[in-house]
Order: C-alpha cells, then structure tokens, then sequence
C-alpha cells in the first residue's frame, strides 16, 4: 500500500543481493507482501561472488525451478583443483555428492539475480524498488517498525511488520540498529581484474601456486576472472612501484598469460577486494534482524559466501512465514531462532575459512620455488575418496536448509 511518499508493507528487504532476492521470492511465494530494496539502478556489479553450489541448486530444485536456470547462460564444473610450483593438485569432487545438480555453477551474479526477480514477479506480493538507498530506520515504542530510503522521487518511508537487512558487509541497517560486530584477523585482500582467453589456454585451474605468489582463475569462457592474493594492507606498496612491476608478477606466477597482461592499461582495471571475516554477536533487535553478509561477512575462500547467504534466506522464510501471514507480531523470540539455526553454520564456516588463510595463504606468500604442495594438497591428489570431504563443505555446507515455505498460487 502506498501513499506518496509513505509505503506499507508485510517485509522489507533492503538489499537486493542474494540473501535480500531469495527471501523475497520465497515470502512472495507464500503469499506475503514483500518489499525489497536495492540502492542502485541495476543488479551489475563486477568481480561479485558467482558460484552456484549444489546447495543452491538444490534450494532451486525443491522450488521448481532447476530446469529453468539450468537454461540460463552458465559454465558448470564438478572437479577443483590447480597447480603447485606447476605440479597439479586436486582438491574436491562434487561428483559423489547426493544432490540435484552435484556441481558448481559459473554464472555472472547479476544474471542469478535478474533469474531470482523474474520468478519473484509472478507473484504479486513482491516489490522490488531499485535506486532506493535505505538511510536510516524507524523506531518507534522500542521497536523497529520501517526504514527511510532516499529514491529518485525524494524521501520514502517504508512500514513493516519485519525489516531485514541483506545489505552486505557495510551494511547501513546493522549500523542504524547498534549491532555489535566482532571481527577475526584476516591476513590477505584480493585484487580482481579481467584477462582475455585463449583457445590454446589450458582449462580451469581455479588457483596457481608459485614463487610464494597465489593467483586465482575462473573461467568465464570469453575471458579469465583473475584474483590474485596479496598481503592485507599491502597495495599501497603494489602502486608505488608501478604497473609494469605488477605485471611482472602476474607473469611470474602465471606464465602462460604473459602474452596478454598489458590489457591491464592502469590501476582502474584492477579492483581491490579488502577481505573481511565477522559476524554479528546479535543477528536482530526488535522487529528487525540481519541475514547473509550484513550478520556475517565471509573471505572468498571457497566461493561459500552467496551460498551460506541463500541458506540464511531459506532459515529466515521458514521461520518468518507463519507469523507474516497469520499476521502476528514477530517478537525477538522468534528472531532468535533464525540466528540460532545460522549460528553453528557460520562459525564452522569462517574458522575453516581462517584456518586455511593462515595456514596455507599466509604460508605460501614466504615459500620457494622448489616447495612440495602441503601435505593436506597431496593427501587429496593422490587419495580420491579424500576429495568429497572438501566437496561436502564447499558444495553443500553445514547443516543445509530446506524449503518449508509453501507456495500460494
């Protein structure tokens, strides 16, 4: 319902990234008035998480819909591995795991999204308002109870029985509402750019170890998604001593793309990911709660991150549903059991997640030419069965979430 610059509605999302559209659509799917709010004008955003891992396709399978966005344009793998001081390495296989599309899914997140928003619209409880920039929430008698969003037609105030922030790790709701954050030490940052590919280019290789440098390498079939790991803190240092240096290093490491890395003509083609791993020590306050990146950022180690963010959407719907559309008043009771259930998941995940930066990224950035991969690396090359240990965590993850939501036709 709305009124100029008023609008009422059951939810609020604020954030239209993966955690923000999936409940969405799945509140939307039941039958609730749904609003969510992304601050910019489209859903392109480049160098953003976008691996569809077998939990996330099974979450769209017990929907309906894994045939349709098996049509959308993807790239599908069911083996990560790469090389160490150019001896090959394999890490997991997801061919063994008991799921309805047991492999990963390349696909450009914002195609992901645009797929989430078009099966959200059939129904018609779901709203999606694009440049709309939450600011600020609401609060009234010790309760949330809206946001204020800056959109292209000035100020709009939002109602809502619930907000949710799916705003990412510098989220303005978590802020707004005084949640406290805790933050682990995270040793490395990221630095994301495009190199062209070639037919004669050897085939994914997701990460090369060499001369203490680590490069990752997702292939996007017309070119490489590149994210090569440096040292928190240390791309200052990178520039100052000039792009051919760089370049020289990415050579280093990856020789056969020294034909091609004068593509990178300045520093606005390189694109700084500062890793972050935290977590909410509270996910709500009273009549609000965070989910996805906004209650715990993740590292991109393993490429978890939209995946655990689409579980806590799942957890959320199935726990949401039932007050929303008996119209209750949702209570921290019942805000507390969301994070309960995400709780245990997400720390498995980020001490996983900080244990191998410490241990093998930190590790690596001092070794020689002539090292042998760690021993774990060696363990899962030469024993096979070893490889579904990986692929369990990074394909389906800790206690994964099922669709409990109904749909309302």
């Amino acid at each position: 319902m709305t009124d100029n610059n008023k609008l009422t509605t059951s939810c609020c999302i604020v954030g239209g990234g993966p955690a923000g559209m999936m409940l969405g659509f799945l509140l939307a799917r039941g039958g609730i008035d749904v609003t969510v709010l992304e601050k910019h004008a489209d859903f392109f955003r480049d160098f953003r998480g976008d691996t569809i891992h077998p939990s996330t396709f099974e979450v769209i399978n017990e929907v309906g819909l894994l045939n349709e966005i098996l049509k959308v344009p993807h790239q599908e793998i069911t083996e990560i591995g790469g090389a160490w001081n150019d001896i090959p390495i394999r890490l997991a296989n997801f061919t063994h795991l008991k799921a309805a599309k047991p492999a990963i899914g390349l696909m450009p997140q914002w195609d992901f999204l645009k797929f989430i928003q078009q099966q959200a619209s059939i129904y018609p409880g779901f709203h999606l308002l694009m440049n709309a920039d939450a600011i600020d929430i609401i609060r009234e008698n010790n309760r949330v109870t809206g946001i204020k969003a800056q959109t292209e037609n000035g100020l709009l105030e939002i109602r809502a029985d619930i907000v949710v922030g799916t705003d990412g790790r510098h989220s303005i709701i978590r802020e707004k509402a005084g949640l406290k954050v805790i933050t682990s030490g995270v040793p490395i940052d990221v630095l994301w750019f495009r190199l062209s590919k070639k037919e004669t280019d050897p085939g994914q290789i997701f990460g090369r170890f060499r001369r203490g440098r680590l490069m990752v390498m997702l292939d996007r079939n017309t070119y490489w998604q590149c994210g090569f790991i440096i040292k928190k803190g240390d791309y200052d240092g990178i520039q100052q001593k000039g792009l051919p240096a760089f370049r020289d290093q990415l050579k280093q490491t990856t020789p056969f793309i020294a034909d091609r890395v004068d593509e990178l003509k300045s520093w606005d083609d390189i694109k700084l990911l500062s890793v972050a791993i935290d977590h909410l020590q509270k996910w709500y306050t009273n009549g609000l709660i965070c989910i996805g990146d906004a209650a715990h950022a993740m590292s991109p180690v393993g490429g978890v991150g939209i995946n655990l963010a689409i579980q806590d959407a799942v957890a959320a719907a199935n726990v949401l549903y039932q007050p929303l559309h008996q119209k209750k008043t949702i209570g921290t009771d019942t805000l507390q059991l969301i994070q309960a259930r995400r709780t245990y998941p997400t720390k498995v995940t980020q001490r996983l997640q900080v244990a191998i930066q410490s241990g093998i990224f930190e590790k690596r950035m001092a070794a020689k030419d002539d090292d042998k991969p760690p021993l774990i690396m060696r363990l899962l090359t030469k024993f096979p069965i070893l490889r579904r240990i990986p692929a369990r965590l990074i394909g389906i993850g800790v206690r994964p979430e099922h669709v409990k939501t109904p749909e309302v036709k």
